[in-house]
């Protein structure tokens, strides 16, 4: 669609409709935002007031920074693990002639395809069976698990965008394989990289299925306490907490568009 279709009724059409959408989208995390400012004791909308209290007491809780630091790290371990899995296994599927190519793949994808709540379920008893009851390592596993397959699927789906031209090159000018690979390959493919970084650390983050079957007293990530903590009484705080780990998103967003924009500017 150019600009001239843009500009007339068609154009204000598509405007239209994506407004709506983005306010479909963005509205009710407004109101969480909104809530977690009010004056009142209790959630009601719209907000009494303007006040930063609810925040205070919730960084002052000490069992929400355990917890918020045990989704930041447990989301930290299984991105970086998921870019040091997946990368080289979306690369070897990709590249290279790997036998049942496609069943590996599938296998890798799966936990894409089946419900969320089930797959925590079969790990409690997996780990039940196996006996393992260091939740914080289940907890590590269940999540790398679940982010892994964003990280192949995304990988995967920059490196058909590659230039091959240039690996070619590259090599032509005798370039070792890591080396065309570090400097010519990795550089195209760093979005879909940052990409599935992204979808891996905000799936971990924000996970409650799989965590709800695996965390402990000892260990709880964010959305488990976040839970426990609305059962017990629902006052502006949970909305403080809400409004954090919107904020973390946010932040993690801006923060790989910042990443990713200074090598493509830097060229490398």
């Amino acid at each position: 669609m150019n600009t001239e279709q843009l500009a007339g009724p068609g154009g204000r059409l598509v405007y239209g409709v994506t407004l709506l959408i983005l306010a479909f989208i963005v509205l009710p995390l407004a109101i969480v935002v909104a809530l977690s400012v009010s004056e009142a004791s209790f959630a009601i909308f719209p907000p009494k007031g303007f006040t930063f209290a609810w925040f205070h007491s919730v960084l002052g809780n000490e069992e929400f920074r355990h917890a918020f630091l045990t989704s930041v790290v447990l989301a930290l371990a299984s991105t970086v693990c998921a870019i040091l899995l997946g990368l080289p296994a979306a690369f070897s599927l990709a590249r290279w002639k790997v036998p049942m190519a496609s069943a590996i793949e599938s296998l890798l994808l799966s936990p894409m395809m089946l419900p969320v709540l089930i797959t925590g379920v079969a790990l409690l008893q997996f780990f039940s069976t196996a006996q393992m009851y260091n939740s914080a390592v289940n907890l590590f596993i269940g999540h790398l698990m679940i982010t892994l397959p964003y990280m192949v699927r995304t990988v995967s789906a920059s490196l058909k965008q590659v230039n091959a031209s240039l690996e070619d090159a590259a090599a032509t000018l005798g370039a070792s394989p890591i080396r065309v690979f570090f400097l010519v390959t990795l550089p195209q493919i760093m979005p879909g990289v940052a990409a599935g970084s992204l979808f891996a650390f905000m799936i971990s983050f924000d996970d409650y299925p799989i965590s709800m079957w695996l965390s402990d007293s000892a260990t709880v990530p964010l959305p488990i306490y976040l839970h426990q903590s609305m059962s017990k009484i629902f006052d502006p705080s949970i909305s403080a907490m809400s409004t954090l780990m919107i904020v973390t998103g946010v932040v993690a967003v801006i923060g790989l568009e910042r990443i990713v924009g200074l090598r493509k500017a830097m060229g490398v």
